[in-house]
C-alpha cells in the first residue's frame, strides 16, 4: 500500500476514519497534481520528496538558532531564550515531518511492512509532536508579545520584572502544559472538544497578541517620548524593533497555520459539505504550508536581528571550514 497521506491528531482530523483507513482513503483519491475528482474537487499532490526536503532544510536552520543563541552571551535574555524555544517547537515540527517521510519513502520502495499496530503507534508521536509544537509555539509567540510590552511600557523595571529565573519558570511551565495537553488531546481524538480545544486557544492567543501589539503601537509614540527624556531612546528603538520582529512572526504563523485551522473549524461545521469535503482532500497542502513556517522563521530572526544573523554567519562558516 502506498502511504501517501499525513497523519494530525489521528482521526480527529476526519472522525469517521480510523488512522489506516484515512491512509487508504487517501490513496484512492490522491493522483497528478491538479486532478479533478467525481465531485469536481482539484486536488494537488504533494511529492513526498518535497515534504523531506523542506523538512531537513528547516530542521538544519532552527538547529542554527538554537546553536547561535546558545554561543553567543549577548543573545543571552529572556527574549532569546523565548525564541530559542519557539525554534525548537519549529524544529518538532521539522523531525516529525523527516520521520514520517523516510517511514512512507521505505514503505513505498517496498523496503519496510506497514503494520496497523506500527502505524498507530507512529501516528500518535508524531502527532504528540506536532501538537506540542502548535501549543508551544502560540504560547511562547504569546510570552515574546508580553515580554516586548513590558520592555517598551516598564523599560526602567523591565531587568526586576523579567529576571532569568522567571524566563526559565515561565519556559519549563510552558512546556509542561504544552506536553500534557498534547497527550490529552491524542488519547481523546475521538471527543469534539478536542477540535474546540485546539481552535479556540489559537484564537484566545491571536486576540491577546493583538490586543498587546495594538496598544504598543497606539502608544510607543507617546511612551517613546517619556523615555528619551531619560536619554533611553536606543533602548526604545531596540523595543520597538522586536515588537515590529514579532508581529512579522505572528503574521507569518497565521497565514501558514491558517488553512489548518480553518480545516478543523469546517470539519465541526460542515463535515459532509461536497465543498467542506474539497477543502479536506487538499490537507498535505496545508502541512506544507506548516512546514514552510518552521523554514521561515529562523530566516526572520537573522534578518531581523544583527547579533544573531554574524553569529549565525560564523557557525556557518565554522562548519564549512570543517567540512573541507
Amino acid at each position: 500500500m502506498e502511504m501517501t497521506n499525513r497523519s494530525y491528531l489521528n482521526s480527529a482530523i476526519h472522525m469517521e476514519l480510523s488512522p489506516l483507513n484515512y491512509l487508504m482513503e487517501e490513496n484512492e483519491t490522491n493522483s497528478t497534481a491538479g486532478e479533478r475528482n467525481s465531485l469536481g474537487c482539484v486536488q494537488i499532490r504533494i511529492p513526498q520528496e518535497l515534504f523531506l526536503a523542506l523538512g531537513i532544510i528547516s530542521l538544519v536552520e532552527n538547529i542554527l538558532v538554537v546553536l547561535a543563541i546558545i554561543k553567543n552571551r549577548n543573545l543571552h535574555s529572556p527574549m532569546y531564550y523565548f525564541i530559542c524555544c519557539l525554534a525548537v517547537s519549529d524544529m518538532l515540527v521539522s523531525v516529525s515531518n523527516v520521520v514520517e517521510t523516510i517511514f512512507m519513502l521505505l514503505n513505498d520502495h517496498g523496503l519496510m511492512d506497514v503494520h496497523p499496530g506500527m502505524l498507530r503507534h507512529l501516528d500518535n508521536v508524531i502527532d504528540v509532536m506536532i501538537c506540542s509544537s502548535v501549543v508551544s509555539s502560540l504560547s511562547f509567540l504569546s510570552t515574546i508579545a508580553a515580554d516586548r510590552y513590558i520592555t517598551i511600557f516598564y523599560a526602567l523595571r523591565y531587568h526586576s520584572i523579567m529576571t532569568t529565573q522567571r524566563a526559565v519558570i515561565i519556559i519549563v511551565v510552558v512546556w509542561l502544559a504544552s506536553l500534557t495537553s498534547s497527550i490529552l488531546f491524542i488519547v481523546y481524538h475521538t471527543d469534539n472538544a478536542v477540535i474546540v480545544c485546539l481552535v479556540t486557544f489559537f484564537f484566545t492567543t491571536l486576540v491577546f497578541n493583538a490586543v498587546l501589539y495594538l496598544h504598543m503601537f497606539l502608544l510607543a509614540h507617546v511612551h517613546s517620548r517619556r523615555i528619551m527624556a531619560f536619554n533611553k531612546n536606543r533602548r526604545q528603538s531596540t523595543s520597538m524593533k522586536g515588537a515590529m520582529t514579532l508581529t512579522i512572526l505572528l503574521g507569518v504563523f497565521i497565514v501558514c497555520w491558517g488553512p489548518f485551522f480553518l480545516h478543523l473549524i469546517l470539519i465541526l461545521t460542515c463535515p459532509t459539505s461536497p465543498f467542506c469535503n474539497c477543502f479536506f482532500r487538499n490537507f498535505n497542502l496545508f502541512l506544507i504550508l506548516i512546514i514552510c513556517n518552521s523554514l521561515i522563521d529562523p530566516l526572520i530572526y537573522a534578518y531581523r536581528s544583527r547579533e544573531l544573523r554574524k553569529t549565525l554567519q560564523e557557525l556557518v562558516l565554522c562548519s564549512w571550514c570543517f567540512g573541507v
